[in-house]
């Protein structure tokens, strides 16, 4: 199979996924969990753990910490390396200007790789939420137009091998 018709694929597939142009309760809920898996959100959340939680939040609030920052690393040295622009679009024009590049989606790899960090680290309900999750987040971008399907698929092997690195880093497998 050559990869032209693969890339087609890829295009027409995230173009009936996207809802961005659809005003509607499912538009509404994939701007909701687009927007959930953004890092500013995630490390304001976990500096407020780092910085209030016990002890207990404290320690999984930096190892989590540390996996966004490693997974964010990798993500814009591979997208400023291969370049690939964005999907066309008008929703998520913050998103276009500070990031023009879509492959791998940043958002998949960071929700994939907190989702398996916490696995690894518990409490295990969290880790099952974000296993839920995660997934979501990543079907939303492309929803959003933000995404071809093949950023989210590439940001989920991605995060899979960050998540496993940084449980691998600090000793949990």
């Amino acid at each position: 199979m050559k990869l032209i018709p693969v890339a087609k694929l890829d295009v027409q597939f995230s173009e009936r996924l996207q809802v961005a142009e659809k005003p509607g309760p499912l538009r509404s809920l994939a701007i909701l969990i687009s927007h959930s898996g953004d890092s500013w959100f995630w490390l304001a959340g976990l500096a407020l753990l780092l910085w209030r939680g016990t002890a207990y939040w404290q320690e999984k609030a930096g190892i989590l910490f540390g996996g966004i920052i490693a997974t964010a690393l990798v993500v814009m040295v591979l997208k400023f390396t291969i370049r690939r622009r964005r999907p066309t679009g008008e929703w998520g024009q913050i998103y276009r200007r500070t990031d023009p590049h879509s492959f791998p989606s940043g958002h998949a790899a960071r929700a994939l790789m907190l989702a398996v960090v916490s696995l690894g680290i518990g409490p295990s309900w969290l880790g099952f939420v974000l296993l839920v999750w995660a997934p979501l987040v990543g079907l939303a971008r492309v929803a959003m137009g933000l995404h071809y399907l093949s950023d989210v698929l590439a940001g989920w092997l991605l995060g899979l091998a960050t998540g496993l690195l940084t449980l691998t880093v600090i000793g949990a497998i």
